[in-house]
């Protein structure tokens, strides 16, 4: 009986690991289009600002024509008078010059108002973040914000005593302190990741460090919303074993619970398509 009971229960976190293995990869997929999206909309953008630079210089030269046209057109027309035609036509594709340059500023705007305000919502929850974490001093807590996306990295040996994935007390408090963030921002997703040293781990029903690591993020997962009302719908528990360390000599370092939050990905990446379409950008 407690052959088949141990059987079940392992079938059971194997199957858990599974769905949030597919849906950490779906994740990490779109997150991947989104930047490489991003990056083609920055190089778009570099363009546009050198353009504009050009055209700017230009259009100096095209109003240094006109004042002067404008200040001898009495002389020119009593001396020649289809000058006045040709002035005109002058003024009329100056104009046209102006007009599609305000379009590229236009578009250039809207790209930089939509980087600006990914970064300052980012720039807002860092700041939220740190706020309520205290002393970050502390190497077990870090908040850091990379290629747009902000992560919470906390140690394991705040979280969770050697070779468990039992949450402590104190990290309690400590998740307490990020569900209060994200509660109070419901736009964002965010996905707790548990990450391993590579020493071989195997105790009970837990196979290896995928399962210890899985474990450890479900885990967290279950206390922000059993303890702390985060809506389950907004989250990812993740295991990522011992394959993504930060450090090649401290195994210290690598046995961390990182929570990688997602603010308005899809908002954000409406914004870059929209950009991106707009007709001024491509001319």
């Amino acid at each position: 009986m407690k052959k088949l009971v141990l059987g079940t229960l392992g079938v059971a976190v194997l199957l858990t690991s599974c769905v949030s293995q597919k849906k950490y990869a779906e994740l990490e997929a779109k997150n991947k289009e989104t930047q490489d999206l991003l990056n083609s909309a920055t190089v778009k953008l570099n363009e546009c600002l050198e353009e504009k630079s050009t055209a700017t210089a230009e259009m100096q030269s095209l109003k240094d024509q006109v004042k002067f046209l404008k200040a001898n057109n009495q002389v020119l027309i009593d001396n020649m008078g289809n000058l006045t035609e040709l002035s005109a036509k002058g003024a009329e594709n100056l104009e046209k010059s102006l007009e599609s340059l305000q379009e590229k500023d236009l578009t250039i705007r809207r790209l930089q108002d939509a980087v600006t305000r990914r970064d300052s919502v980012n720039l807002a929850l860092v700041q939220s973040l740190k706020g309520v974490l205290g002393n970050l001093e502390d190497d077990d807590i870090e908040v850091s914000v990379e290629k747009g996306v902000v992560f919470v990295s906390i140690s394991d040996k705040l979280l969770f005593k050697s070779g468990s994935y039992n949450v402590t007390s104190a990290a309690k408090e400590v998740l307490g302190k990020v569900a209060k963030v994200v509660n109070n921002k419901p736009d964002f997703e965010f996905m707790v990741e548990g990450h391993t040293d590579n020493v071989p781990y195997r105790k009970g029903v837990l196979l290896d460090n995928w399962d210890l690591s899985a474990k450890r993020a479900t885990a967290i997962v279950r206390i922000l919303q059993n303890d702390y009302g985060v809506d389950p719908k907004r989250m990812t528990a993740a295991g990522r074993a011992e394959f993504v360390p930060v450090s090649a000599t401290d195994k210290s370092k690598n046995r961390r619970t990182r929570i990688v939050v997602l603010p308005k990905i899809d908002q954000f990446y409406s914004m870059i398509e929209e950009g991106m379409k707009d007709p001024a950008i491509n001319k």
